[in-house]
C-alpha cells in the first residue's frame, strides 16, 4: 500500500492546501493529513478546530484521514509506517525552506519528500494571507473552502 503524509499547521486550511491533498489522494492509496500541534505558536484556531475543518473538507476523499501531531514529523511517520511526505511548493522561497527540511528528514529517517507545484490559481496563497485578509475585512471567498469561510466569519464576529 502506498502511503504518504501531508503535514502543516492549516490555520486555516486553504483551497491551495486542499488542492495538494486531493492530488496526493489521486497518487497514493492512503493520505494522512498531519496537523502540527505547536504550543509555542499562537494560532487563530485550536488544533481540534483545524482538524474538524480538515475532516469536513476532505469528506469526498475516502482515502484521506486527519491526525494531529507534535514533535518531529519523522517520528510521526515512523510510528505509522509512512514512507513519504507530499508538500506543495508555491515559489522559490518555499523550495529553499522545504528542500532543507526534506534533506534533514531524509538524513534522520530515510523519509522521502515529493514536491507538488502549486496550482497557479493558489500560488500566492497561504494560511497567513487568508487569515490577514479576513481579519482586515477582505473577501477571502474562493481562497478557503466555504465551510472554512463560515468558521472564519464566526470566529471574527466573536472577536468583535
Amino acid at each position: 500500500m502506498r502511503r504518504c503524509v501531508c503535514p502543516g499547521s492549516f490555520d486555516p486550511v486553504t483551497n491551495g492546501h486542499l488542492d495538494v491533498i486531493e492530488r496526493a489522494a489521486g497518487l497514493f492509496d492512503e493520505v494522512v493529513v498531519a496537523v502540527l500541534v505547536n504550543p509555542a505558536k499562537q494560532s487563530m484556531f485550536s488544533v481540534d478546530d483545524r482538524m474538524a475543518m480538515l475532516t469536513e473538507v476532505i469528506q469526498h476523499l475516502p482515502n484521506v484521514t486527519v491526525e494531529g501531531f507534535q514533535g518531529l514529523l519523522v517520528d510521526f511517520c515512523r510510528q505509522r509506517d509512512i514512507p513519504a511526505v507530499v508538500k506543495g511548493l508555491r515559489a522559490v522561497t518555499d523550495f529553499d525552506y522545504e528542500l532543507q527540511m526534506a534533506q534533514m528528514n531524509r538524513r534522520l529517517s530515510a523519509l522521502e519528500t515529493l514536491f507538488v507545484a502549486a496550482n497557479p490559481d493558489y500560488s500566492y496563497l497561504s494560511s497567513r494571507r487568508a487569515r490577514e485578509g479576513a481579519i482586515n475585512g477582505g473577501d477571502v471567498s474562493g481562497l478557503v473552502p466555504d465551510r472554512v469561510l463560515a468558521r472564519l466569519g464566526a470566529r471574527l464576529e466573536g472577536d468583535s
